[in-house]
């Protein structure tokens, strides 16, 4: 049996059980219907099965479990439905790209591609066995890169950057440090102990993007959209606090509750005049100042 043919049963299976759980024998069925549209064979036996059970487990992280009082085979989620959604992000984008055409005429990738990515491996090793790491850091506002160690605590990303959340051995103080400009990474054997008091959902709860809050308050915020940008904005809301409140002809109005950090200031601004801040009067000021702050710039 071909690498092909294999990988293409694994799709199947993942795709039959994403609809809805199913019985080995509704499984079975199903892959043997697929000849019909393919030239391989796709029918297995119970053993077979369970090993591509495995499979897909390796390879795609993707678990499939068994419930024996209902006897059938469900994917098991992840506690978070964001890692859930981005798994089989994974899986729908690996499937498309794993074709026997050539895909030049047929997928665009975006040109710009995030850097400091090869060190996702080694850090998340780190992170999961509490390990201390080293490593060079350059900001961008510093001419010489400077030399921390830290406790890693979670990755995260952000606009197509990955950031890695510590605690900063030289203050104590907790930090995300951008992929981006970070190398000569690291994994020391000195083991730490992860704090019982920090949670790092919680320490972002009420923040959009990787700016922590610094102890600020979040904000209770209204926005007003235009009703053609509306659209985008329901579609692919600007935070997970986000609430429609009014939502007809002529405008989309939301609220948020979070803090009034640099990233989600730069978020509004790139909106332009389709989003107008209606409270609090506070984060409204800072937007009119920031737009007439450009339009000075052509006059």
């Amino acid at each position: 049996m071909s690498k092909r043919e294999t990988i293409s049963r694994y799709n199947l299976i993942i795709n039959k059980l994403r609809k809805r759980p199913s019985t080995f024998n509704e499984i079975s069925d199903y892959l043997k219907l697929e000849p019909e549209i393919q030239s391989y064979n796709f029918d297995v036996s119970l053993r077979t099965f369970q090993r591509d059970v495995q499979d897909i487990l390796s390879i795609y992280n993707i678990e499939i479990k068994y419930n024996p009082s209902q006897k059938v085979y469900f994917i098991k989620n992840q506690e978070q439905p964001e890692m859930n959604e981005r798994i089989l992000e994974a899986f729908d984008t690996f499937n498309a790209l794993n074709i026997s055409d050539r895909l030049s005429n047929f997928i665009y990738f975006e040109k710009r591609r995030p850097a400091g990515t090869e060190n996702l491996y080694g850090l998340l090793h780190a992170i999961k066995n509490r390990m201390q790491i080293k490593f060079s850091y350059h900001k961008f506002w510093e001419e010489e890169s400077s030399h921390r160690t830290v406790e890693p605590y979670a990755l995260k990303e952000f606009k197509n950057r990955w950031y890695v959340l510590s605690k900063d051995l030289k203050d104590n103080n907790i930090k995300s440090f951008a992929l981006d400009r970070l190398s000569n990474l690291e994994i020391t054997k000195r083991i730490f102990g992860f704090p019982t008091t920090f949670n790092v959902e919680e320490h972002y709860r009420y923040c959009f993007g990787i700016i922590s809050p610094n102890d600020e308050e979040p904000q209770e915020i209204v926005l007003s959209f235009a009703p053609f940008q509306g659209k985008y904005i329901k579609t692919l809301p600007l935070h997970a606090t986000q609430q429609v409140l009014l939502d007809n002809e002529d405008e989309l109005q939301i609220s948020l509750k979070l803090c009034l950090t640099h990233d989600f200031i730069m978020e509004l601004l790139s909106l332009g005049n389709n989003m107008k801040v209606l409270q609090p009067k506070l984060l409204a000021e800072i937007i009119k100042d920031e737009h007439q702050k450009a339009f000075s710039q052509y006059e």
